[in-house]
């Protein structure tokens, strides 16, 4: 999805709404049965319902990778993590996207490299007009490179904003270390998570 006014561009795993929304309509059909068996104070049991939804919201729909002028951002279900242009120094996909800084690495949730279905998968045309840091020697392509696959098609947003900023002199490569990377923990995710997580096992226990 991308925001040309600004610059932006979000990416999101193809089967992230399809496992989600699939969480969400058994989630549905669970509350309406419990109402529909012991009426309205049947949702006082729902606790692992509703635990099930937000989990699914949390692990397939909120992971993104945001591409903007200013950094790269990936958001996994614990942390966020912000790597300026100036601190990448590589972008790897053998395990999943990887932004490769000075001093660590970071994976994005939201962009796995594909197994073995996805990489038998891939067509002539996902091999071709990919940025150049793409290729390998000989032009090999990895198959977590491929433009059809997660991994892939996430790179191939960064790669191609990397090196048009690159070409266009708005970035300096020789200026890495002067890029913080900013990396912030997910608490206010991650403690409805957990709260509900002991609502449904104390639901569970007094069943």
């Amino acid at each position: 999805m991308s925001t040309p006014a600004t610059g932006t561009t979000v990416f999101k795993p193809r089967t992230s709404k399809w496992f989600t929304l699939i969480a969400f309509v058994l989630v549905g059909t669970g509350l309406v049965s419990l109402v529909a068996t012991d009426g309205p104070a049947g949702l006082l049991g729902a606790w692992p319902l509703l635990t099930v939804a937000y989990w699914a919201w949390w692990l397939f729909w909120y992971p993104t990778v945001v591409v903007d002028r200013a950094a790269v951002t990936l958001r996994n279900p614990l942390v966020t993590i912000s790597v300026p242009w100036a601190a990448l120094v590589h972008v790897d996909t053998k395990y999943a996207l990887k932004l490769v800084t000075p001093r660590r690495a970071y994976s994005a949730w939201a962009a796995p490299a594909p197994g073995v279905w996805g990489t038998h998968a891939g067509k002539v045309e996902h091999l071709t007009n990919l940025p150049a840091s793409s290729y390998g020697p000989g032009a090999s392509v990895r198959p977590g490179d491929l433009k059809h696959t997660d991994s892939g098609y996430a790179a191939f947003l960064v790669r191609s904003r990397w090196e048009t900023m690159i070409d266009n002199g708005e970035l300096d490569v020789d200026q890495t270390d002067s890029a913080p990377v900013d990396r912030r923990v997910n608490w206010i995710l991650i403690l409805p998570a957990l709260v509900l997580l002991a609502a449904s096992v104390g639901a569970q226990g007094a069943a």
